[in-house]
């Protein structure tokens, strides 16, 4: 494997580490996090909000004219099988009534770190200075994502060894994975499928934000809940900025 395999490896592995840093920190600390877990929705909303509108949607519409259905379908499909969940899973087990507040956002959170490896191969492919101009924007917000899915999860109802392995897989894991399935054939992606791709994960990050973040922390009427979710807005905007 040449060079560029290696860097775009290595970054998108230090994102993986990043993350699972989040993780353990936030489960060293696990009384102080379900404390403020409304504030950490709140902002993680504010960036899985923006952060589609502001570059993924806008991007995915220039590589491909079906990203409005794939963007459509990515939201409607994590609506869907959050209804399949609830009507199959959450009502027949009383006890697992939160089990959807963990798993959805987990998937959403999942298929956006996955993407994320395309885009480690894909603009390493293009020059190392463009990949690590991808790799700064994208690791700003891998430490709170590693955190969100972690409490989430336990929010949710799994225990804390659950919720830990299922956080590292999927906000974690999947990024170098991504990059390792994506890389051999990069050259052979054509632009139209990385753009609908793009428009799905856009999709499923907004119904993520919209419908399961921000509902849940209105509930809590956290004091500064206003201010977090303008905080991850903020974030959401510098990651934009610093890929520009």
């Amino acid at each position: 494997m040449d060079y560029t395999f290696w860097t775009a490896l290595w970054t998108s592995v230090l994102a993986a580490t990043v993350t699972t840093l989040g993780i353990c920190t936030i489960r060293k600390f696990r009384s102080w996090g379900q404390r403020n877990t409304t504030y950490f929705m709140c902002f993680a909303a504010g960036v899985l909000i923006s952060a589609p509108f502001l570059h993924i949607i806008p991007k995915s519409f220039a590589m491909t004219p079906h990203a409005p259905a794939w963007l459509l379908a990515g939201f409607f499909g994590l609506h869907l099988f959050n209804r399949f969940l609830t009507a199959f899973v959450c009502e027949k087990d009383p006890d697992r009534q939160e089990f959807a507040i963990g798993l959805i956002p987990m998937m959403g959170i999942g298929l956006h770190s996955f993407i994320d490896g395309f885009i480690y191969s894909i603009t390493f492919t293009v020059s190392i200075f463009t990949g690590v101009i991808a790799t700064f924007g994208m690791v700003l917000h891998e430490f709170p994502e590693g955190i969100i899915t972690y409490l989430l999860l336990l929010k949710g109802g799994a225990s804390e060894r659950t919720a830990m392995l299922l956080a590292f897989f999927a906000a974690a894991a999947t990024t170098p994975l991504g990059m390792l399935i994506s890389y051999p054939a990069v050259r052979s992606i054509d632009r139209e499928t990385l753009g609908a791709l793009l428009a799905l994960s856009a999709g499923a990050l907004v119904y993520v934000g919209a419908t399961h973040l921000l509902p849940r922390a209105e509930q809590d009427k956290k004091k500064y809940s206003l201010l977090a979710l303008a905080g991850g807005v903020l974030a959401a905007v510098l990651i934009v900025l610093s890929k520009a």
